[in-house]
């Protein structure tokens, strides 16, 4: 005779499936990443196409392959910041009011910094709902120094970092007698300008300085003004910070006036740059970078990018760094098992990651600077396996610095939070 449930035994059991089907639904829900830079404006070119990269690297390393956590996918959640100051604590909230606990950003110093003192503010008056900053291209030393923070990470070398390798390079050039300095009037380029006098006079008293200019950033159209007053100095190289729109008009004014001499740069590559300078730029325009370019020192990370120039014609693989970024948060997460900022944090805290390069990165426990391999490349179409732009010109190293002669000391004196 079949045996009935007694009420008890169905309440049991129906709860039973209630638990389990909710862990199941949780297991399932995705893991949510705000991408938060100018996807409109001046500057939507460098952001969009760093957008595309970390939705590339979600779906191609993870998403594709399962998923992260026992299965839960990862989704990219853009943000248009407009790269204003304004506009990012604006979508801030945002962020907060949609339980988004991780963004990813990167363009301008100056959004970072707010970015940082904001996050800070706010983990400190809401501790259980913390936000974890990952910044994957702003370089303003003071981010991993003065201004450290528990909940930011940096994952591209500051700009003293990348100087320091730069003038190295620079003082081995018995040729340069005078040297001009443009940049973005913000903090940034003001590091640069400042760092570069610095480190030449410690390394080549010899050379004059013979500008130090700025300009507005994301509103100069013709840099013709500019250039003219750099020819007329007399100088025999130029160092300068500029990215996206004000690095290609700035490089196609270099072109216009026939000026035959280095351009040291920090972003003078990709998102029509390199197309802009074309033939005018080969061995003229050189980039300090932590992406190794070619020759592509892995075959996995040669497919990578001819997977993604094959889904994205019109976009370049440019910013390895926001793929290294993703590889080390996820395995935080995993290390963690736990998606909560606070865990990640400790997580990746002295983290070492081996990257499709086969370098290794390590990010500081004290400061949350990465330290990894920096190098100096050059514009030009000869030994181009990978080009930008689909202009068939690239970047070629000329000269590898490894991450143990990158480290710099630090001022972080980091405020931990307690649990």
């Amino acid at each position: 005779m079949m045996r009935l449930f007694s009420n008890t035994s169905l309440k049991l059991l129906l709860v039973s499936l209630l638990i389990q089907g909710s862990s199941l639904a949780s297991a399932q829900e995705p893991i949510r990443i705000a991408f938060m830079d100018p996807l409109s404006g001046t500057f939507a070119s460098v952001g969009n196409s760093g957008l595309k990269q970390l939705q590339y690297a979600a779906e191609e390393l993870f998403n594709s392959r399962g998923g992260i956590l026992g299965g839960r996918m990862i989704e990219i959640v853009p943000l248009d910041n407009k790269q204003s100051p304004t506009e990012t604590q604006i979508q801030f909230r945002r962020a907060v009011s949609e339980d988004i606990r991780i963004i990813f950003q990167g363009n301008s110093s100056a959004v970072a910094n707010t970015l940082n003192s904001t996050i800070t503010r706010h983990n400190r008056r809401n501790p259980g709902q913390e936000i974890l900053q990952i910044n994957y291209s702003a370089v303003d030393p003071i981010l991993t120094n003065e201004e450290c923070s528990f909940w930011h990470f940096r994952f591209d070398a500051h700009a003293i970092m990348k100087l320091n390798v730069l003038t190295d390079y620079i003082a081995m050039n018995p040729d340069i007698k005078k040297m001009y300095i443009i940049g973005q009037d913000y903090s940034f380029g003001q590091v640069v300008a400042d760092t570069s006098i610095e480190l030449l006079r410690e390394k080549r008293p010899d050379i004059e300085i013979v500008g130090n200019e700025f300009h507005p950033i994301g509103q100069v159209k013709d840099f013709t003004p500019y250039v003219t007053k750099i020819v007329s100095s007399g100088a025999d190289a130029v160092i300068t910070g500029n990215f996206g729109a004000d690095m290609v008009s700035l490089a196609r004014s270099i072109i216009d006036s026939g000026l035959e001499i280095p351009i040291y740069t920090f972003y003078a590559a990709y998102d029509g740059i390199t197309a802009t300078l074309g033939a005018d730029g080969v061995d003229k325009i050189r980039l300090i970078h932590n992406d190794a370019g070619n020759p592509i020192p892995t075959q996995e990370r040669l497919e990578y990018i001819q997977k993604f120039k094959r889904l994205n014609p019109d976009n370049d693989m440019t910013q390895h760094r926001i793929t290294n970024a993703l590889q080390m948060l996820v395995k935080a997460m995993e290390e963690s098992q736990s998606t909560d900022p606070y865990d990640i944090a400790l997580a990746l805290e002295d983290m070492r990651f081996v990257n499709m390069s086969g370098e290794e990165l390590w990010m500081r426990g004290e400061d949350h600077q990465i330290i990894q391999s920096l190098h100096i490349s050059v514009h030009t179409d000869q030994n181009i396996v990978v080009d930008a732009d689909n202009s068939g010109f690239g970047l070629l190293r000329e000269y590898s610095v490894p991450a143990e002669n990158t480290i710099m000391d630090h001022s972080c004196r980091m405020q931990r939070p307690r649990r």
